[in-house]
C-alpha cells in the first residue's frame, strides 16, 4: 500500500472505523475538549499499538476497551504535527475490534479551527465558532488517522451555549439540555456513510435556517439569511441534475451554510451541508459554487483521493461535473465558455508558479510538502481539461457521461489513486484501447506547465471577450476616445469575468488605459466580487495608485484565499503599496482565519 506522505498513521495495521465525539464548545478558552472514542480494528495478528496524528492538541487520558492505556508523543514535525503513540493493555488478534477513548483538548491556536468574538459577526451579539479540516487539520481538533486513505462513520453530541445552534456535516440527530451545565444545550449528530477525517465539520454560531427545498435547508445569521435563501434557491434542480448524471444522492439531507467573511475558500463539501464564502452572495458564481459542491457528493465524498498527491481524482472530476450541470441549464455553449475560461485559468496559475514548478504536475509529489502550500487550481482545471479533452476523444459527452457514473458506482465509499482510475479507464473503454494508447500520459500526470494537448472549445460566448481584451491591448494613446459604455452593452457578466480574466494574461496595460476603462466603463461602482478582484488585479498592475486603498479593503473585508492572497501579492509587488501591505496584514493578522494568515505570511515574506 502506498503510504500517505501528509500523515503519520498507519492504517495498513490498524483501521479506526468508527468515531463517537463527546465535546464542548468552551468560547472563554476558545478551546474544545471532550473525548473522542475510535472503534479501531486490527489489520494484523499481535497488534499493541495505535498511531495517531495530532498536531497541538493536549491528551489526558487514554483507555482501551476501558482499561487505561499508556501513550506518547512522538516528534514535532513542521506541518504534520505532533504523532500520538498509544500501546494496548493487550495485543489484539487480527480483524479484532477495541474502543480507544482519548481525552483531549484543542489550543486557541488550532489551524482547523476560527473563533470569532461577538464584534466580528453580522449580529453583534454571540460568538461564532466553525472549523475547516480539509486537507490535513481534523488532527488540530481531535487525534485521528488523517488521511483520506481511512473513512469512518460517526456520533457526535456537541454541548454550546444555550442561546446558539450547533451544526456539523451530518445528519441532525436531536437536541437537549445539558445535564451538566443549564446554561449549556447538546446537539447530537450521525453520519452514516463513512467519511474521511478531512469531512469532518462543525459549526457553532447564532444561526437561522430557511427551507427551500425537500431536502435543503439554508443556514445563516439573521441578517444574511433572507438573502441566501433566494440566492440558493436553484439547489433542488441543480441535485436533481446531478443525481440525473451521477447516480442517486447517498447523503439525506443537502443544506448550505453561510459563514463569516474570513471563510478561506468559495466553498467546503462537507457532507449534507455545504459551506459556502457569503461573498457568493455578491457575486455570479453562486450557482458555479453550488453546483461544485454537490457534485462532490459524488467524486471526492463517495470516491476519494487516496492521498492528497491525487487530489486531481477529487477535483478535476467534480470539475466536470460542475460543468455538465452548467451545461444542462444553460446550454452546451456556455459549458465550453466555463471550460475555456477554466483553461485561462490555468494559464494564469501556471504563470505565476512558473512552468517548470512541480506543484504544477497533475499527481504531484508532497513528501515534505504542506498540502496548503501546494494548494492550487491545477488540480482543478488541468484535471478537468484531461477529462474534457478524454470526453472528446471517445466519442462525446453522452458517451463520458457512461464512464463517469460507472465509476462512481465501483468506487464508490473507497478511495484510489491515479492508477486505479485509469485501469478502470481502460476497461470500460476497452473498444477504444487504441485511442487511449495514443495519449501522452506521463506528462499529463507526471510533468509540470501546461498540458500536452489542448481540448477543443466553441467559441461562440467567447469570441466578444477577446476581441474587446484585444481591442484594449493594442490600442495607442490616440484610440481610447473609441471605447464607451456600448462597449459592454451586449455582454453577460460572465463574459465581463472573462473580458478582465483575458486583459490578466497580458502584459500591463498602460495607466492611461486603465484610467480610461474606468471613465468608460465605470468598474469600481461594480459589487460584484469577481469583477471586482480582477479589476482591482488589472488596475494594480498598471501601477494605479487610486486602485490601492480600494484592493486593500477587499483583501481584509473578506478572507476567501482566492481573492485575498492575489490581491495581497499584487500590493506587494507595487513599489508605491508594499509597506502599507505589510503593515495591514500585520494590523489584520490577528482576526484572519490560520491557514490564510500563514499562506498571506509566506506571500508577504512575513512568516516567523
Amino acid at each position: 500500500a502506498m503510504a500517505d506522505p501528509s500523515s503519520f498513521a498507519s492504517p495498513a495495521c490498524c483501521l479506526t472505523r468508527h468515531l463517537h465525539l463527546r465535546c464542548r464548545a468552551d468560547f472563554g478558552a476558545r478551546a474544545l475538549r471532550g473525548t473522542a472514542a475510535l472503534t479501531a480494528r486490527a489489520e494484523r495478528e499481535a497488534l499493541r499499538c495505535l498511531v495517531l496524528d495530532t498536531r497541538d492538541v493536549q491528551v489526558f487520558k487514554v483507555t482501551v476497551n476501558g482499561q487505561d492505556a499508556q501513550f506518547a508523543f512522538g516528534e514535532k514535525h513542521g506541518f504534520k504535527g505532533t504523532p500520538l503513540e498509544i500501546t494496548f493493555p493487550n495485543e489484539l488478534r487480527r480483524g479484532q475490534e477495541a474502543i480507544v477513548e482519548i481525552s483531549f483538548e484543542s489550543s486557541p491556536q488550532s489551524s482547523a479551527l476560527q473563533w470569532f468574538t461577538p464584534e466580528q459577526t453580522s449580529g453583534k451579539k454571540h460568538p461564532f465558532l466553525f472549523s475547516q479540516c480539509q486537507a490535513i487539520h481534523c488532527r488540530a481538533i481531535f487525534p485521528c488517522q488523517d488521511t483520506p486513505a481511512v473513512k469512518l462513520t460517526y456520533y457526535a453530541e456537541i454541548s454550546v451555549p444555550k442561546e446558539l445552534v450547533a451544526l456539523m456535516s451530518a445528519n441532525r440527530d436531536g437536541e437537549g439540555p445539558d445535564p451538566e451545565d443549564s446554561t449549556h444545550k447538546i446537539y447530537k449528530f450521525s453520519q452514516n456513510v463513512p467519511v474521511p477525517c478531512y469531512l469532518f465539520a462543525l459549526v457553532v454560531g447564532a444561526l437561522e435556517s430557511r427551507k427551500i427545498g425537500p431536502r435543503t435547508l439554508v443556514w445563516a445569521e439573521k441578517e444574511l439569511v433572507d438573502k441566501s435563501a433566494y440566492e440558493f434557491s436553484e439547489a433542488e434542480a441543480m441535485l436533481k441534475t446531478a443525481e440525473d448524471l451521477a447516480g442517486p444522492y447517498v447523503w439525506g439531507q443537502y443544506d448550505l451554510l453561510v459563514l463569516p467573511p474570513s471563510f478561506p475558500y468559495g466553498g467546503m463539501e462537507n457532507p449534507c451541508l455545504t459551506f459556502v464564502t457569503p461573498t457568493l452572495l455578491v457575486s455570479i458564481e453562486v450557482r458555479k459554487v453550488i453546483a461544485h459542491e454537490i457534485s462532490h457528493s459524488w467524486t471526492g465524498n463517495l470516491v476519494t483521493n487516496k492521498t492528497w498527491e491525487h487530489f486531481w481524482l477529487n477535483e478535476g472530476h467534480t470539475v466536470y461535473l460542475e460543468r455538465r450541470i452548467g451545461g444542462r441549464l444553460f446550454g452546451e455553449q456556455f459549458r465550453h465558455f466555463q471550460a475555456l475560461g477554466g483553461w485561462r485559468e490555468l494559464q494564469n496559475t501556471i504563470n505565476s508558479l512558473g512552468d517548470k514548478n512541480p506543484v504544477t504536475n497533475l499527481v504531484i509529489n508532497l513528501d515534505e510538502v504542506d498540502p496548503d502550500v501546494a494548494y492550487s487550481s491545477v488540480p482543478y482545471e488541468k484535471g478537468f481539461a484531461l477529462l474534457f479533452y478524454l470526453e472528446q476523444l471517445l466519442g462525446g459527452p453522452d458517451v463520458f457521461i457512461g464512464f463517469l457514473k460507472a465509476y462512481v458506482q465501483k468506487f464508490a465509499y473507497k478511495s484510489i489513486v491515479t492508477e486505479d482510475w485509469k485501469k478502470f479507464l481502460y476497461s470500460y473503454f476497452k473498444d477504444k484501447v487504441d485511442i487511449l494508447d495514443k495519449v501522452d500520459w506521463n506528462s499529463w500526470f507526471h510533468a509540470p506547465g501546461m498540458p500536452p494537448a489542448k481540448p477543443t472549445y466553441d467559441m461562440t460566448l467567447s469570441n466578444a471577450c477577446v476581441a474587446l481584451s484585444q481591442r484594449w491591448s493594442q490600442a495607442k494613446e490616440s484610440d481610447l476616445g473609441s471605447f464607451s459604455s456600448a462597449d459592454l452593452q451586449e455582454m453577460s457578466s460572465h463574459q465581463l469575468i472573462e473580458f478582465l480574466a483575458l486583459l490578466l494574461l497580458e502584459a500591463p496595460l498602460p495607466l492611461s488605459h486603465v484610467q480610461r476603462m474606468q471613465e468608460v466603463y465605470d468598474f469600481n461602482a461594480i459589487n460584484n466580487s469577481e469583477i471586482r478582484f480582477r479589476w482591482l488585479r488589472l488596475c494594480l498592475r498598471s501601477k494605479w495608485e487610486e486602485a490601492i486603498p480600494l484592493a486593500l479593503k477587499m483583501a481584509t473585508d473578506q478572507g476567501r484565499m482566492k481573492f485575498t492572497r492575489p490581491l495581497f501579492r499584487d500590493l506587494y509587488n507595487f513599489d508605491k503599496s508594499r509597506d502599507l501591505a505589510v503593515k495591514t496584514f500585520l494590523e489584520h493578522r490577528a482576526s484572519m482565519h490560520p491557514v490564510t494568515s500563514m499562506l498571506v505570511g509566506k506571500d508577504l515574506k512575513q512568516d516567523q
